[in-house]
């Protein structure tokens, strides 16, 4: 896709290079991309609205210009290269040393998944916008090419971040269940350094991981949540007037959205604790009273090494990536949909004020018929009772 433009000079050896082959393919796709949307941007994609051109309408029309946001993570991503260079680089050294330890491959079976994920999310991907398009504005095949390009992107991000999570999960519980049987045959403290520098080794990827993917997984964060905020929005908004057609589009963008965002967190909240709490589990399970001095000392210091090394995956230190940030995006989206729902309450409806107006012309035209139709009577009995007099 023209995104993370790496370069394998030898096998288990990754790096960036500006003036590489991937990022001049990768700066001709980006450009791609944006002329795209520049040309697109001269059709402006809108959604089918009423005759009222109510507020809420207008807020859902600048989903449509949310969804090209993620156009921006690439020049992140790119800054980012490096970085993801060298935790790519640190796995391949971490399975160096695995290797030497154990006397064993490190059994990490992710390429079924992987490849799995680089077929179902392009389909899902495609689905999912086609769907919001046919469901929401006047759909052209030519005008959606870019919002698929993307919404995969976003989406494959999410993919690549699992993998990322997985991974140092996976890891973390092969090292744990390793560390548990070599103990019941230990025999110098050396092997329990070991597994201790392994672990650190480990820990270190746990916290470069979210290092490296510092401002790229931020946007995305941030992203989802103003698609979500905004998606709820648009349902919320159609209650009183019933669900519609272009609800389905709403519905199908917030339920995915959604799903993302808290598999993002769930993933990097599952490979902290394991990576750090799980692994203190085994450490404190185990029995040391038959181990000689320098085991046990090792095996405190390992814990130590547990407790003064926090894995949490942290975006930069600005946020640790875990079901509290789940959370808190969600009340902080309750807030903003509880001002724009009263934003909108405070606009007044056009369509009432235009019923009021015309039953007001109405009352008054009855009343101005009243008027005529009781002078002309009063002038009839009047007229009638002097012919009576003069005859008398």
């Amino acid at each position: 896709m023209g995104v993370l433009p790496l370069t394998r000079t030898s096998p288990g050896h990754n790096q960036f290079k500006m003036l590489s082959p991937s990022m001049v393919y990768s700066i001709f796709c980006f450009l791609g991309l944006v002329s795209y949307v520049m040309y697109l941007s001269l059709h402006k994609v809108q959604i089918l609205r009423t005759t009222e051109g109510k507020f809420e309408e207008a807020v859902i029309e600048y989903l449509f210009t949310v969804y090209l946001f993620p156009m921006m993570v690439v020049p992140i991503i790119w800054y980012e290269t490096r970085k993801i260079a060298n935790i790519l680089n640190g796995w391949v050294d971490f399975e160096v040393c695995y290797k030497k330890l154990s006397s064993r491959v490190l059994p990490i079976k992710m390429y079924k998944k992987a490849l799995t994920m680089a077929v179902v999310i392009p389909i899902l991907s495609t689905s999912s916008v086609i769907i919001t398009h046919v469901t929401m504005v006047d759909f052209k095949v030519m005008q959606i090419l870019p919002y698929v390009f993307l919404e995969i992107l976003t989406y494959l991000l999410g993919g690549y971040w699992y993998l990322l999570c997985e991974t140092l999960s996976f890891c973390a519980g092969i090292l744990a269940e390793d560390f548990h049987q070599a103990l019941r045959h230990v025999g110098p403290a050396g092997k329990v350094a070991e597994y201790r520098a392994l672990w650190l080794r480990l820990s270190k990827l746990a916290q470069d991981t979210g290092l490296a993917n510092c401002y790229t997984f931020t946007f995305v964060n941030l992203y989802l949540f103003l698609i979500i905020t905004l998606s709820i929005y648009g349902l919320l908004s159609q209650i009183s007037e019933g669900f519609g057609i272009k609800d389905i589009g709403l519905f199908v963008t917030a339920c995915c959205s959604i799903f993302l965002l808290f598999f993002i967190c769930d993933e990097a909240h599952y490979a902290s604790l394991n990576v750090r709490t799980n692994f203190q589990k085994k450490l404190l399970m185990v029995e040391l009273s038959w181990m000689n001095t320098d085991a046990q000392t090792e095996v405190n210091m390992f814990l130590r090494a547990t407790e003064m090394n926090p894995s949490q995956i942290s975006l930069g230190g600005f946020f640790d990536v875990n079901r509290n940030l789940f959370k808190s995006l969600l009340a902080t989206m309750v807030t903003y949909l509880v001002v724009l729902l009263q934003f909108q309450i405070s606009i007044p409806d056009n369509t009432q004020d235009t019923y009021e107006d015309e039953k007001l012309i109405t009352n008054d035209t009855t009343a101005t018929d009243a008027t005529k139709i009781t002078t002309t009577l009063a002038t009839t009995i009047l007229t009638t009772l002097a012919k009576k007099k003069k005859k008398n």
